[in-house]
């Protein structure tokens, strides 16, 4: 019996590992608009166009705020959750980390969102277990070059370096982090890609875009050991018609499934009824089209996760 004893102290660590509490890991990847550029209550005359389109102002509509109640909190603050929580860095460096609310934007403070609060709402309300949503995005940047995956060939974009070293950083240190989830294990449970902008200036990017989609699909399944990793991608609905054209193609392909393109065009809201009216490439700052882009891409993840268990 004893010389069983070191054999199972050995087997320990792996049933505990077994046992554990899941915890529900979605990487959120892209360029500006997935960092996060809805406006949520900033209302200067010249520079936000007196309010129009951000947050406060479409909750002033009683429909909306009976639709994105969830949003704010009893004492009329804006909500959070204590099942899911956000992770990302900003390109200034800066770290911003909690329960997901508003805020987890690329800029200071707590007066812009992204696809994220949605997309958490809607992952939150699927899973029993927590969920963590690690945002890795710079603006500015293209999938032909800059996040460019190593098997499409060519030199391997730097973002697509930092994309795989941050997310590993951080499954690394969850419990650092958030000590509430410490127990929890870590599973990646699907990818969000939203990006295209700057793709649309180069020809042969845009034709290239939707095998170098599959390249950046099949790169981050093998870098994150997750073969059948459901990814969505969410369409530049306020960009060229080709890119779109090329995005619902990738989000259609057979040989890299599970996969779904999350249409986006028909949330562009008029630069008029928006915060920022000289900003198309950024949905005009407007905050109903982040909820229903966030909302759409929570949606065709649960297409691709199947029925609830």
């Amino acid at each position: 019996m004893k010389h069983l004893l070191p054999l199972l102290a050995s087997l320990l660590p792996c049933i505990s590992a077994q046992e554990a509490p899941s915890l529900h890991v979605f990487l959120l990847a892209g360029q500006s608009n997935m960092e996060g550029q809805a406006v949520v209550d900033l209302d200067h005359e010249q520079h936000y166009n007196g309010g129009r389109g951000t947050l406060v102002h479409l909750l002033k509509d009683p429909a909306q705020r009976t639709r994105y109640a969830h949003l704010r909190n009893p004492a009329g603050g804006w909500s959070s959750r204590d099942d899911v929580f956000v992770w990302y860095r900003n390109p200034q460096g800066k770290l911003k980390k909690g329960p997901v609310s508003i805020g987890f934007a690329v800029y200071p403070g707590r007066h812009h969102f992204g696809p994220e609060l949605e997309f958490g709402h809607a992952m939150g309300d699927r899973f029993e277990e927590p969920v963590l949503l690690v945002k890795t995005a710079w603006g500015g940047k293209s999938l032909y070059k800059d996040f460019r995956p190593p098997s499409a060939g060519g030199a391997m974009g730097p973002y697509y370096k930092r994309m795989i070293a941050e997310y590993t950083e951080i499954i690394g240190s969850v419990g650092d982090h958030f000590p509430q989830l410490a127990a929890h294990r870590p599973v990646l449970a699907g990818m969000v890609w939203f990006q295209g902008w700057n793709d649309m200036y180069d020809e042969a990017a845009i034709t290239g875009y939707s095998d170098n989609f599959a390249h950046l699909v099949g790169d981050v399944r093998k870098a994150l050991h997750a073969p059948k990793l459901p990814v969505v991608i969410g369409e530049t609905g306020n960009g060229k018609e080709a890119l779109r054209v090329e995005q619902a193609r990738a989000g259609k392909r057979k040989d890299i499934q599970p996969v779904a393109f999350a249409p986006t065009y028909a949330f562009r809201r008029p630069k008029e009824q928006s915060p920022n009216v000289g900003h198309g490439h950024h949905w005009f700052g407007n905050a109903e089209s982040y909820l229903l882009i966030g909302r759409a891409m929570g949606e065709a993840m649960e297409k691709l996760l199947g029925p609830r268990r």
